[in-house]
């Protein structure tokens, strides 16, 4: 009798064990996505404004096209990095200037991009050569690590929107590729 007792003390015991375990199976599954862990919060990442330079030597003036096609390409990046869903796309805020790599002293950029909550930022610049070849400097940097995540130079043809777009467009893949996952 005394055998049969602690039997179904133990059994008790086991359905006891087992009741919670499921719960807590049941409650992992609610808490957690289909890929078995917490799903990550978005990486902030800033992208820099870039900056543009004009070494063509052509005579017409092309200034006010180049500053919008060149503010179209960061605003793409941004935008292209944002529908990914790993990134948050954050900005950096500078009052008193363009928000570029070369319009403020290093120490300067990284603290407004930290400041703006950034772990990445993407900066560069744009230069053109001449009618038909420019060429773009594009940068990652890990804000949190402080370690130079990618530096790719980049060409593109054409001096129009087609061309600062393709070229976007093919920027934001390669920094998709580099650019750490949460």
């Amino acid at each position: 009798m005394m055998q049969t007792a602690t039997r179904w003390r133990a059994l008790g015991l086991r359905r006891g064990a087992s009741v919670v375990l499921t719960m807590l199976c049941t409650l992992a599954a609610v808490s957690f996505p289909s890929g078995g862990s917490p799903a990550a919060a978005p990486l902030a990442v800033a992208v820099a404004d870039f900056d543009y330079f004009d070494t063509s030597g052509e005579v017409a003036d092309q200034s006010a096209e180049h500053r919008a096609r060149v503010a179209s390409f960061a605003a793409l990046l941004r935008d292209n990095l944002a529908a990914q869903g790993d990134y948050r796309v954050v900005p950096i805020e500078c009052p008193d200037h363009p928000c570029t790599a070369t319009s403020m002293s290093q120490d300067v950029f990284i603290a407004a991009a930290r400041k703006a909550g950034a772990r990445l930022v993407v900066y560069g610049g744009i230069r053109k050569m001449s009618t038909l070849v420019q060429w773009g400097e594009v940068q990652l940097l890990d804000l949190e690590a402080e370690k130079l995540l990618m530096r790719r130079t980049v060409t593109f043809r054409g001096d129009n929107d087609a061309a600062y777009r393709h070229a976007a467009n093919f920027v934001s893949d390669t920094l998709k590729e580099t650019m750490p996952k949460p």
